[in-house]
């Protein structure tokens, strides 16, 4: 038993379809940072660790924990652990990278920004997967669960392909007709 779904019963990735053991190549270094408690870090594979009940996790220490997604604040795709540089949380300016703009506030009362791919294919029943203001800090992506989101706004689309480029003005004159 890898930990207890919401309902209380037993949880096994073995029982769930869609659920496989965590394998080591395509692992992605994770902080998960909880509501009541401290943050967890570890190692998530991309494709299979949001289960039905929470997200599968193996710990820096060899240990496969299942995390909830009630205690769940939102979990980082990070470059290193330890890096303790203050994440920006908020755009400052309208972002330029395609993708929709939206803003989220949290159970506790935090805001935070992010870009979600223009397709709603790419959506996980469980929660939104965002690229933060920062890209390029040690915060690559972060998913946040639905479980921890009590208002999620649109703010914008950026790079929409249904904008059509602003013609020419007829006055200008063309060089090298």
């Amino acid at each position: 038993v890898w930990g207890k779904l919401p309902d209380g019963k037993d949880f096994h990735p073995a029982s769930h379809p869609g659920t496989r053991a965590l394998a080591g190549s395509t692992n992605k270094k994770v902080v998960i940072r909880r509501f009541e408690r401290e943050p967890l870090q570890g190692y998530v594979n991309p494709q299979t660790y949001l289960c039905p009940g929470g997200i599968e996790l193996l710990s820096q220490t060899g240990t496969i924990l299942f995390v909830p997604y009630t205690e769940v604040k939102v979990a980082f795709f990070v470059r290193d652990f330890g890096l303790s540089e203050p994440e920006q949380r908020l755009f400052n300016t309208r972002p330029k990278m395609n993708g929709i703009w939206v803003r989220m506030r949290l159970r506790d009362g935090d805001v935070m920004d992010g870009i979600l791919p223009n397709d709603l294919m790419s959506l996980e029943p469980f929660g939104f997967t965002l690229v933060p203001p920062n890209p390029s800090s040690n915060n690559q992506k972060m998913f946040i669960p639905r479980a921890a989101i009590t208002e999620a706004r649109v703010l914008g689309v950026v790079g929409s392909p249904l904008r059509k480029p602003k013609p020419k003005p007829k006055e200008q004159i063309e060089l090298f007709e």
